[in-house]
């Protein structure tokens, strides 16, 4: 079945596991101007104090609390001091973890989202990349903690399509200081909306 709201328990796994389920599914955002939704096609897994990578590396923190649980609400974060990024929690709650959503091909509400992405030359364009991706969804600090499965959130989670998994690639993470080589980004192989790689390291740990 598709197009209905995840189920809270269906999102309480291993982030890996669920940077396989998220493929695919739809992110739902709604405010004051409309409806923007779009179909996820690149994801990236992060666990909690047993991966450097992790925003949780070294604890909870009033930063990272959302990240901590429980599943199925949104962890939003400033990065850069100039852009937001949304994040998926999953695991059990009190064990953080969460997937980044790094880009999506826009289903519905096209015209809002251009509005929002004016720097892009092509639909295609308009969330290909974490930033660029709650940019086009109005997604902000207002949004984190946000409740996916909840019909009445501004922010919802829906199932999609289930992806084959020849159709599923993976690789090293992006703009990562620690476990740069750990390959837990996941993409659609076929979409076009997939951001191109680029190898961290200058960074700090994030995520």
């Amino acid at each position: 079945m598709t197009g209905r709201l995840f189920k809270r328990e269906e999102l309480a796994i291993d982030p890996v596991d669920l940077a396989y389920v998220l493929l695919g599914s739809v992110l739902e955002a709604t405010g004051p101007e409309g409806t923007v939704r779009a179909r996820l096609v690149e994801v990236e897994a992060y666990r909690g104090e047993d991966d450097p990578a992790s925003h949780c590396y070294r604890g909870r923190t009033p930063r990272n609390t959302v990240m901590w649980g429980p599943a199925g609400h949104l962890y939003v974060y400033f990065v850069y001091g100039m852009h937001f990024c949304a994040n998926v929690v999953g695991r059990e709650d009190g064990e953080a973890g969460a997937v980044l959503l790094r880009a999506a091909e826009i289903t519905e509400g096209a015209d809002l989202a251009r509005s929002r992405r004016k720097a892009a030359r092509k639909d295609v364009e308009l969330a290909r990349g974490p930033a660029r991706l709650t940019s086009a969804l109005g997604i902000g600090p207002q949004h984190n903690g946000a409740d996916l499965v909840d019909p009445e959130s501004p922010v919802r989670l829906l199932t999609g399509e289930e992806i084959p998994a020849e159709r599923v690639r993976s690789g090293p993470r992006v703009g990562v200081a620690a476990a740069m080589d750990t390959p837990w980004r996941f993409w659609i192989d076929d979409s076009p909306a997939v951001s191109l790689y680029r190898r961290g390291g200058r960074v700090r740990p994030a995520k």
